[in-house]
């Protein structure tokens, strides 16, 4: 951008004033290049031309836009120069009341001279934890950023605050460390951080004093390491002290003080244990009384005293100790006070020994008072020869006094400093630490003596590390966003230091002019001169021999040399000493008995650190009237040195304190002064290196957000926002250098964002005049409008007047238009009828000469296609017989080839060895079922021989027995009737058993008969099998003498190559097992399990194959084959998952697998087809020999049974007929024996035929058997025409042995076809399976086939990567297939537990009222014995356990119990339970047992608490049961008040003998533990949230702005917002919370007191950033936070909790939200605020108004006077002190009685409790 285009009218420019600094003018007219002047206009309106040096064309700085003023971050600022720096400063500093604001990398801090309420211990906490940047500058925020990055990098970390006397670095420092021992607490109970703390207001009494400038000012550097343990906990701390400004011991200037503690000690005199110090007020003493007024407005030095005091004892200084250090403090207020009486000759002097003050010196330190006396007023001079002892004149004598008194205080000083060191040194071993610098800043005076050089010379250094970090910041900053930059030329003041540390430099200069004897001033002044007048940085001044002016950064200092050489020497002569060493009391001794170095104070204490360690380089030469050599310039340079080693290795972080006026009156900006320390400081100087590469950094996000109205809207449509920002910054700033993209971030040269904001600026002007210019033009419309109606009305009427008039004119000129147009029309009617008949006759015919045309024309067309038709159809016949013909033959030669195939393949077949076994399978099969059937018949003929030669045997004998007992009895009873019956039965009997014997002969002949046929069939069929195994035997040696001749070879050798070429492939892929095995280790667990899951089953044969096998011993037709595939192909499926990943030869072998796979599907297929045919031809054979078998076997079995009816029948008739004999004849005694001997041997009979008849029953059953094995299931009229016909016999069937017969031939038919049907569907799907595997099997091969030869094409390299790209896929697929395997298991599993589950429940229910039952029983049966029998009761609500079981339910009850457990059943079950076991020990009146259970439950639960003490749900759930356990202990104590609500059934559940108000506190208060404990669980999931959700998360998008952000940019502040949160995740939150409360059963109250409590907190902590962040503080953001606020109070009304008081609690942050959005500008506005926000204090008002940022130019900032007005109107209220709430506090929570509705008896309990052993009573 040009000159031009930056210095337009209305541009705003800073030009110097010599009054405040800088003054701020407005340009009125254009500049332009060449112009001499500059036309401004200031604010108070008086014109100014601003002369323009046309050479050097040097322009007013430009102001930055009033939208960028008051940023917390200097670098924030677009054009970044001294005017706007200060300028910013000022505007935070008087109106918005900020003291400390970042200058990049810097905190400038600004002493308000006033207490501000922003140090409290909620603003720590506040600040603990959040980002740099997150909230406004404050101190604790860089504490805070150094202990995160001391976490964080593990680096060690120092802070370094520096300032003018007054500015406030003591101050900064000590709420550094308080912010530290806060934060990091001590993890011991050594309370290191009190003691840390503690050491502060020692250092400040012993080491700080009140000045001209400062009340409270360090008169010393320190530097204090506080350390940290691993865990980040304070373990220790160490102090270094540099240049204590000893002089201030002996003078003060005016209205300057002492150091405190001799005030604190004079103050404190009045004591009784100080009486010994002859103290009085410190008006009395010399050295307290030289600045005139000895106190401090506002400071009690008595009270402070104590303070000082109480810090000694928490440090451990024993109360000894601290005695004589006031002692010895004051001893040196009584040696300031002695009277040196001068001789006459003025060479000596005396002291009285009457002096008071010396006695009282003397006495204090344990020191000779003659000895004392003496060498105060000489000294010993030592040469070579002898000694001397010389007096000492009287201005020599208090030279030396005063030299002494501040040796004195400096070592007391150090001694103090090295026992808080000593008390704050610790023995852990320290893992980082953090230290803290405070030290002087840069000073200048009139006079500027030996400490402001020292002083000067320090800050030098520390200048020049701070400008190295700051280089070092930015140059890492570039690198990390690879940002192209160049070297930055920043200022370098290495020459300064040289000048004054290097060889030959000022201080050697000095100690060098220390050595000579007679060494003055004056002499090293002018080696000075004469040495360094050539350098840059020395100067002589024109007016002055012994001044010298050095060039420091800062500034330039004059020095006057006078006092150079006494203060660098620092002379203290050594007799005095050597009293003080032989001090009577021990402390004051060994104050001096240690020295080694020097005598005087050093600038480092020996209890420093054992790391950083001073010592002297070189020994130490004694001389003869002074103990050191070393001076302190020298010691100051060298401990100096150490501090920047020590600095250099830790990360710095800095803090430049500024003095705002020297009158130390409360927010007063001197301009002046400001300036001068801010150059002093090196904030300028961080500016300007800013300033000098890109100052103005921006995220892309923010950028977007912000400059999004500067885009187009077809931009705006992408979705890459760095892309889109990249195009717009093209676009608008035409110079590339201008800016640059970084990874992250944009970066801007100086300028350009005021740049970006004139024209976002422009841009929202243009749009506001848009919106001005259309509602203008809107009002001046309805104006218009209103006008228009008006006239048009008036016109309206005016013009219904002419209408009527001209109506009437025109009616009548119509009236005369019809007359003259009826007449014309009649006239032009006749001519136009005569012209059209003419023109129609024209053109009738002109038309029908044209359709003839046409006619003519189309009639030739359709013959001509007529003749094309048939040509074309004769030509398509004649070509589609030609193709015919050709097809013909075509398929004539296909069709013969085809044939001749099939002739060759079935000759090939015909000689096969498989053709042969074809033909011979039905002989062979025929063969051997006929020989088990001769078997078989032969067994039966034998056994059936056996049963009828046994069974004619016994007949003939029984036969015998009759005839022989008839004949008996027919001799003694000579009765022929009863005898002849009997022959002609015996007759009978005989003829029947004569036919049987006939019958039976028959069947044995036909029997014969039938054997010798099937013999000769038999024999006739082996030999044709004999024949036949000849035949194949020789054909398959044919076969396989052809097949080895033919075949074979080229078989052999293809296998070979192959074999060869697999055997490389193997090598190749040898290497992949090592990958494999790390694969292979994913799926161990997998295999294991699947291993552990699959039980081995039986593998059954088909049943087709199992009678093969069986029925056959055909070698062809085994079923080894079979079950060795299946073998196979189960071995592929289990190691195949597996271990398929191992080798490529299990692929060669799954090739070779399934080759022969294939080979054994083509046996399985041929095996079918002989199978199929063999079943047809095997049939008809099987029907003859079953029609046979079956005949002989019935006929048998029905002779039998005839035979044995008969046998049965005779019987029966026998005993009738003897019993009828009997009957008639019972007189004679021989007749009766006659008679039972003849019926015992009828029963004997019988007996043989109920035997009989149990053989035929054998002998049927084992036909049926034999007939269900042979049948294979015939149908169903095969089998009636088999059973019913009798081809061998021809004897009579019973139709009722016929049809049982029949049923059962039909029961057995049923289940063989039953049987088949099985076999032939289970052998079809064991087939259909083979099938499909073989088939996936072929697939799979192909696929890895074309993968091999793939693989063989690629190169070696490419060839592993596929192969293991394969691999890894098939793993991939495999491990799939596994999981999906598994999660079925692991279903199944589950189901079957859940099963199980409900089955042991059901035993153990069953087994509890087994196991009751029998307790019941037994108690009833000890009791009948002593008491009266009671009747039996139903379960009363208790619950009995033994003693030893109280462990056991405290853990399977509350220890070990999930919430998820019990989630199905009542809420808070344990509490019911509980209850009913404490009801049981009360109802056993067990007073031991009730307090071991109770206590018992309170310790678990604190147990549980104490293990679960960050999980949401098991709090919730204990509180619940612990308030539901209150309850009942309340509802059943048997008090009135609480049995109100109870049903009579629960007050029979009350307690009966104890009282247990103390344990219901105990649980009262356990419930209010475990309630905190819950809130602080929720605390801490919900905090996190709080802010990014209510303040920072876009609720409602495009409504927030965002302004420009400086070097911290925030930590939220990224891409699209990641890592914040959103409304909705409190919500969801908040929601999480309600539904575990509530299905745990918590009362609604506690509820509702949970969520005020949330709410509360979420309002303190949203409030607390409120007013802590100047970013948040806008008009949008209170739009936001009202929005956030509404849908909490939706929530809270979707769940039913406005009665809780949570709405109420976020009142605060709604008129804070309001608050923003309100008018803030007339005195209206602010009665209205007042009146408003009544639940804000008024500092929080006033803080928001202070902290208002408007987010656009057109905003109005809040003014000074407006502020004040809200004060005064807000007087009258009494606010408390605090600034912010404390999110920590909570509401007394109140558990009110919710008495239970669920009575005891109505109560189970699950099994899944394990609470077996509770006895329900």
């Amino acid at each position: 951008m040009s000159v031009s285009e930056l210095y337009t009218k209305y541009t705003k420019v800073w030009v110097p004033d010599p009054d405040e600094v800088w003054r701020s003018g407005e340009i009125i007219k254009d500049y332009k290049e060449g112009d001499k002047s500059l036309h401004l206009k200031f604010e108070d309106d008086t014109l100014y031309e601003y002369p323009v040096d046309l050479k050097t064309n040097q322009l007013p700085f430009l102001r930055n836009p009033d939208i960028l003023v008051g940023e917390n971050d200097l670098t924030a600022l677009s054009y970044l120069h001294e005017p706007a720096v200060l300028h910013n400063l000022k505007v935070r500093f008087l109106e918005s009341n900020h003291i400390y604001t970042y200058c990049g990398i810097v905190l400038v801090a600004i002493n308000p001279y006033e207490q501000l309420p922003i140090y409290e211990q909620d603003v720590i906490y506040a600040y603990s934890g959040q980002n740099m940047g997150d909230m406004d500058p404050h101190i604790f925020a860089v504490a805070e950023e150094a202990y995160k990055q001391m976490a964080r990098d593990e680096k060690n970390q120092s802070i370094i605050v520096s300032g003018e006397s007054g500015a406030g670095k003591t101050v900064s420092a000590k709420y550094a460390m308080r912010f530290f021992a806060s934060v990091g607490g001590s993890a011991s109970e050594t309370n290191i951080e009190e003691k840390v703390l503690a050491s502060s207001p020692i250092m400040e009494a012993i080491g700080n004093a009140k000045t001209t400038r400062n009340d409270n000012s360090s008169r010393f550097g320190k530097y204090i390491q506080i350390g940290f343990d691993k865990r980040y906990h304070i373990i220790g701390a160490n102090m270094r002290t540099y240049l204590l400004e000893k002089s201030r011991v002996v003078f003060q200037a005016d209205d300057e003080r002492n150091y405190h503690i001799f005030y604190q000690l004079c103050a404190s005199a009045s004591l009784p244990e100080f009486k010994d110090l002859a103290l009085t007020c410190a008006e009395d003493f010399f050295y307290t009384s030289m600045g005139g007024d000895t106190t401090i407005d506002g400071v009690d030095d008595a009270d402070d005293f104590e303070k000082t005091r109480h810090a000694f004892t928490l440090l451990g200084v024993k109360e000894s100790h601290q005695m004589s250090i006031f002692k010895i403090i004051a001893s040196i207020l009584h040696l300031g006070n002695l009277e040196i009486q001068a001789e006459r000759d003025g060479e000596s002097c005396s002291i009285s020994k009457q002096d008071e003050h010396l006695n009282n010196f003397c006495r204090l330190l344990g020191v000779e008072h003659s000895q004392m006396e003496h060498w105060l007023c000489h000294r010993k001079l030592v040469t070579t020869a002898e000694t001397y002892i010389k007096p000492m004149s009287a201005q020599q004598v208090m030279n030396a006094r005063n030299a002494l008194a501040k040796h004195i205080y400096a070592q007391l000083f150090n001694w103090i400093v090295e026992h808080i060191n000593k008390a704050l040194h610790t023995t852990l071993k320290q893992h980082s630490f953090i230290g803290v610098l405070d030290i002087y800043g840069f000073e200048t005076f009139e006079v500027n003596s030996f400490e402001q050089f020292c002083i000067n010379y320090a800050n030098e250094k520390l200048q020049q590390q701070f400008n190295s970090h700051v280089f070092k910041l930015e140059q890492e900053e570039y690198m990390k966003e690879q940002i192209p930059w160049t070297l930055i030329d920043f200022y370098d003041n290495q020459p300064c230091i040289d000048l004054i540390e290097a060889k030959l430099g000022i201080l050697d200069l000095l100690d060098e002019e220390c050595k000579v004897p007679k060494g003055t001033d004056q002499n090293w002044a002018q080696k000075l001169y004469d040495r360094h007048s050539s350098s840059q940085h020395f100067q002589k001044p024109r007016m002055s021999n012994t001044s010298f002016i050095v060039v420091h950064f800062a500034d330039k200092v004059e020095y006057q040399s006078d006092g150079f050489l006494e203060k660098n020497r620092d002379t203290v002569y050594e007799e005095q000493i050597n009293i003080l060493k032989a001090s009577k009391y021990q402390m004051v001794a060994d104050l001096f008995q240690d020295e080694k170095d020097s005598v005087p104070a050093t600038p480092t204490i020996k209890g420093a650190a054992p790391k950083i360690s001073i010592r002297s380089a070189r020994p130490v030469v004694k001389a003869a009237n002074k103990e050191h050599k070393k001076t302190v310039g020298h010691q100051f340079r060298n401990s100096l040195h150490l501090l920047m080693e020590t600095l250099n290795a830790t990360t710095p972080h800095y803090v430049r304190c500024i003095k705002p006026n020297d009158e130390k009156l409360p927010f007063k900006f001197d301009p002046k002064r400001a300036v001068q320390q801010l150059r002093a400081c090196g904030v300028l100087e961080t500016i300007r290196i800013s300033a000098a590469g890109y100052p103005s950094r921006w995220s892309y996000h923010d950028f977007f957000n912000r400059y999004r109205v500067l885009m187009k809207k077809r931009e705006i449509s992408k979705n890459d926002k760095k892309l889109i920002c990249k195009t717009l910054l093209e676009n608008l700033i035409k110079d590339p250098d201008k800016f640059q993209f970084g990874r992250t971030k944009i970066f801007f040269r100086a300028g350009q964002v005021a740049y970006l904001e004139k024209l976002r600026a422009d841009k929202f002007r243009a749009a506001t005049i848009m919106i001005q210019k259309t509602v203008r033009g809107w009002l001046q419309r309805v104006k218009y409008r209103r006008m228009r109606n008006a006239a048009i009305t008036i016109q309206r009427y005016t013009r219904g007047h002419l209408a009527r008039r001209l109506v009437d004119y025109l009616r009548k000129t119509r009236a005369a238009i019809i007359f003259q147009k009826q007449y014309r029309m009649l006239r032009i009617l006749h001519a136009f009828q005569k012209i059209r008949n003419a023109t129609i006759t024209i053109q009738a015919f002109a038309r029908g000469m044209f359709v003839r045309k046409i006619y003519h024309k189309i009639l030739l067309e359709h013959k001509a296609a007529i003749i094309q038709k048939h040509a074309r159809a004769w030509l398509a016949r004649k070509r589609f017989l030609h193709f015919k013909c050709a097809a013909v033959v075509i398929q004539c030669y296909f069709r013969r080839m085809k044939a001749r195939k099939e002739l060759k393949k079935l000759k090939i077949e015909a000689r096969s060895a498989q053709h042969l076994k074809k033909l011979n399978i039905g002989m062979e099969n025929k063969v051997v079922q006929l020989q088990r059937k001769i078997d078989d018949q032969n067994k039966e003929y034998r056994h059936l021989n056996e049963q009828l030669s046994a069974l004619t045997s016994a007949y003939s004998t029984d036969v015998e027995k009759l005839k022989k007992e008839l004949e008996q009895y027919r001799q003694n009873q000579g009765d022929t009737n009863q005898l002849v019956n009997l022959k002609k039965e015996i007759e009978s009997l005989r003829l029947e058993l004569e036919k049987s014997h006939s019958e039976r002969k028959i069947i044995e002949d036909t029997y014969d008969k039938e054997k010798d046929l099937l013999r000769k069939r038999v024999s006739d069929l082996e030999e044709e099998n004999a024949l036949l195994k000849q035949e194949k035997e020789e054909l398959n040696n044919r076969i396989l003498c052809q097949s080895e001749d033919e075949f074979a070879q080229n078989t052999v050798k293809e296998n070979l190559l192959t074999k060869k070429e697999l055997e490389e492939e193997r090598s190749r892929y040898q290497n992949l097992v090592k990958e494999y095995s790390r694969l292979e280790q994913r799926y161990d667990n997998l295999r294991d399990e699947m291993t552990i899951i699959k039980t081995p089953g039986h593998r059954r044969n088909p049943s087709n194959q199992s009678s093969l096998e069986s029925d056959s011993n055909c070698p062809s037709v085994s079923t080894s084959e079979i079950g060795d595939t299946e073998d196979a192909i189960q071995q592929v499926e289990d190691v195949g998952l597996d271990k398929a990943a191992m080798d490529m030869t299990l692929f060669l072998k799954l090739q070779k697998r399934v080759r022969e796979l294939e080979q054994e599907r083509k046996k399985l297929q041929t095996q079918l087809e002989k199978k199929k045919s063999q079943v047809i031809e095997t049939k008809n054979e099987m029907d003859s020999d079953r029609d046979t078998d079956l005949a002989y076997n019935s006929l048998k079995r029905q002779e039998l049974e005839s035979e044995n009816k008969k046998l049965k029948n005779e019987l029966n008739e026998l005993r009738k007929t003897i019993v009828d004999r009997v009957t008639q004849n019972n007189s004679s005694s021989d007749v009766q024996d006659s008679y039972t001997l003849l019926l015992n041997q009828l029963k004997s009979a019988n007996e043989e035929l109920e035997v009989r008849k149990e053989e035929v029953l054998i002998l049927r059953a084992q036909i049926i058997k034999a007939a269900q094995q042979k049948d294979t299931g015939k149908n169903m009229d095969s089998n009636i025409n088999t059973y019913t016909s009798w081809p061998n016999s021809d004897k009579h069937v019973d139709a009722e042995d016929a049809i049982e017969a029949y049923h059962g031939v039909c029961q057995t038919n049923q289940l063989l076809e039953a049987q088949l049907q099985d076999q032939k569907r289970e052998h079809e799907e064991e087939v259909e399976t083979l099938k499909t595997q073989m088939e996936t099997l072929r697939e799979e091969m192909e696929k890895q086939q074309q993968a091999f030869f793939q693989t063989l094409q690629l190169p070696p390299e490419a060839q592993v990567e596929f192969g293991i790209q394969q691999e890894i896929a098939r793993l991939t697929n495999e491990n799939l297939d596994l999981k999906e395997l598994l999660e079925k298991l692991e279903k199944n599993e589950k189901k079957l537990k859940k099963q199980l589950k409900i089955y042991m429940k059901k035993v153990q229910d069953f087994e509890a009222t087994q196991a009751t039952a029998q307790t019941e029983r037994r108690r009833h049966e000890l009791t009948r014995q002593v008491t009266v029998q009671r009747k039996e009761k139903d379960f009363q609500g208790m619950l009995e356990y033994y003693k030893e079981d109280e462990p056991l339910l405290i853990r399977n009850l509350i220890t070990d119990l999930k919430p998820q457990t019990v989630s199905a059943t009542v809420p808070c079950l344990p509490a019911y339970i509980l209850y009913m076991c404490i009801r049981h020990a009360d109802y056993i009146n067990d007073d031991q047992k009730v307090h071991s259970l109770l206590t018992s439950t309170i310790n678990g639960i604190k147990k549980v608490l104490k293990k679960h003490n960050d999980d949401f749900q098991m709090t919730s759930f204990w509180l619940a049961n612990t308030c539901r356990l209150l309850h009942c202990l309340k509802q059943y104590s048997g008090d009135t008040g609480f049995m109100t609500q109870n049903t009579a059934k629960q007050n029979e559940h009350c307690l009966k003998n104890f009282d247990l108000t103390e344990y219901r506190q105990v649980l009262s208060d356990l419930s209010i533990q475990i309630y905190q404990q819950l809130f602080k669980i929720a605390e801490g999931m919900l905090q996190p949230m709080i802010v990014s959700a209510m303040l920072e998360s876009e609720s409602i998008q495009g409504l927030s702005g965002v302004k420009p952000m400086g070097y911290r940019n925030r930590s939220s502040s990224m891409v699209d917002g990641d890592n914040s949160y959103s409304l909705d995740a409190v919500i969801r939150q908040l929601n999480t919370f309600h539904s575990i409360m509530c299905d745990q059963g918590l009362d609604p109250e506690i509820i509702q007191q949970v969520f005020k409590q949330l709410f509360y907190m979420i309002n303190a902590v949203t409030l607390n950033n409120l007013l802590l962040r100047k970013d948040v503080c806008s008009w949008s953001t209170g739009m936001q936070l009202r929005y956030n606020i509404s849908q909490l109070e939706e929530w809270l009304r979707g769940k039913n909790l406005q009665q809780s008081g949570a709405a109420e609690t976020v009142e605060p942050l709604i008129q804070a939200a309001q608050l923003l959005q309100l008018k803030k500008k007339t005195s209206e506005d602010a009665e209205a605020i007042c009146s408003l926000c009544t639940s804000l204090s008024t500092q929080q008002i006033v803080k928001i108004l202070n902290l208002y940022t408007p987010v656009n130019e057109f905003e109005e900032r809040v003014t000074v006077a407006f502020i004040r007005n809200i004060q005064a109107n807000l007087q009258e209220r009494n606010d408390p002190p605090q600034l912010l709430l404390d999110y920590k506090y909570m509401f007394p929570v109140l558990f009110p009685f919710s008495p239970s509705s669920i009575t005891m008896d109505s109560i189970h309990i699950p099994a899944s409790l394990n609470l077996e052993f509770l006895n329900e009573v």
